[in-house]
């Protein structure tokens, strides 16, 4: 289901791990699912809290995901009357949230993260930290921030859209301190040794939960996600059910990262070239060509090819109200096991005009300089 931890060691003496280590570490923290270390977690905030100079909570309120958290963020605000707001009572039935007091997000989290990271750029320099961020934080900061702002837009779509409650919904998710997903900073601090002082509570509630509210009496803290699923490059992605799915309900449906509906690729076992040509969506008529197959498409459209060379064949398809996609085709020249040859259908940008300018685009290089020596 997720992306396997790269084996962890520590250096002989103690000494801070390596950052391939630390990536994946934190890359497995970030993308967590199962329930959360409720003990541990809670240990965490707590210690968290004393860093900050101060009192404990007085107690924690689990949710089930950081939709009902952001539903309770906005109650204890004394949003609860809000059009469009009691209609998400349901998220928030049967939670204590009286008496919570007001945001102690900035003493918490904040600051004591600003402090760490002006301490740590002074020390290193402008070079040197942006190559310890390079190699850490960075190697995480597209998929895990991608997954964050899906779900805040999620979340945010709960409510009517333009609606007073939409903007409260997506201004509570901002007021979250992100837990598992604060995976990129952490990934960075602990490569530079600096999780064992004020930020030692928050790394702990990061392993173990996922986003939390805290405020001078009360924390809401919120479940892991039950599954997750990407694709290669890190974005949500799965066809026969949800990519992103927590206990309570709250899920998202997603396609290579762009969210569809939730039955929509249930809803294509029966699609054909005119459903495709006729879909209004243009972000969903791309999906539905990935899922129908180019080639069948190009074969019931009678498309005509643009451009025929030795690197392959450059084929568009034009789409009502949208740009055309084009593809160029090309042949493996390495056989597959039975003595066949495999054709892939590569997307290029829509300005291509001929095959080489697509399959050198592929390769980051410009046409005139794609001259390769074997194909393979």
């Amino acid at each position: 289901m997720e992306t396997e931890s790269l084996q962890m060691e520590t250096a002989p003496g103690g000494a801070v791990r390596g950052a391939q280590y630390v990536v994946g570490d934190w890359q497995s923290a970030g993308f967590a699912t199962g329930p959360a270390d409720r003990e541990r977690a809670e240990a965490g905030i707590t210690a968290a809290y004393a860093a900050a100079g101060l009192d404990a909570p007085e107690r924690f309120v689990w949710v089930s995901s950081p939709a009902h958290g952001a539903v309770a963020a906005a109650f204890i605000g004394g949003y609860g009357a809000t059009e469009g707001m009691a209609e998400l009572a349901r998220f928030v039935d049967g939670a204590d949230l009286d008496g919570a007091g007001s945001s102690v997000r900035d003493a918490v989290r904040t600051r004591p993260w600003e402090r760490e990271r002006t301490a740590a750029s002074a020390e290193l320099g402008p070079e040197r930290w942006a190559t310890a961020w390079a190699e850490t934080g960075g190697l995480l900061w597209d998929p895990v921030n991608g997954l964050v702002a899906r779900v805040r837009q999620a979340i945010g779509a709960l409510a009517g859209d333009g609606s007073e409650a939409e903007s409260l919904l997506r201004a509570a998710t901002l007021d979250a301190v992100l837990g598992q997903q604060d995976a990129p900073w952490l990934a960075l601090f602990e490569s530079l040794g600096r999780l064992d002082g004020p930020l030692a509570g928050l790394a702990e509630a990061a392993r173990s939960a996922g986003w939390w509210w805290p405020y001078e009496r009360v924390v809401v803290v919120s479940e892991r996600p039950d599954e997750l699923y990407r694709d290669e490059p890190g974005r949500l992605h799965r066809g026969d059910g949800p990519a992103l799915a927590y206990p309570g309900g709250f899920a998202l449906h997603a396609w290579r990262g762009m969210p569809i509906p939730a039955d929509f690729v249930a809803s294509l076992a029966e699609i054909d070239a005119a459903r495709i040509a006729g879909e209004p969506n243009s972000e969903l008529r791309r999906v539905m060509l990935e899922i129908f197959g180019y080639d069948r498409y190009l074969a019931e459209t009678g498309a005509r090819p643009l451009h025929r060379d030795e690197t392959g064949v450059l084929w568009s398809i034009d789409l009502p109200g949208d740009e055309p996609v084009v593809m160029v085709e090309v042949v493996n020249s390495t056989p597959e096991p039975d003595g066949s040859y495999r054709t892939y259908y590569l997307r290029v940008p829509p300005d291509t005009r001929t095959a080489r300018a697509g399959v050198a685009w592929t390769f980051g290089v410009p046409e005139a300089d794609y001259q390769p020596e074997k194909q393979t």
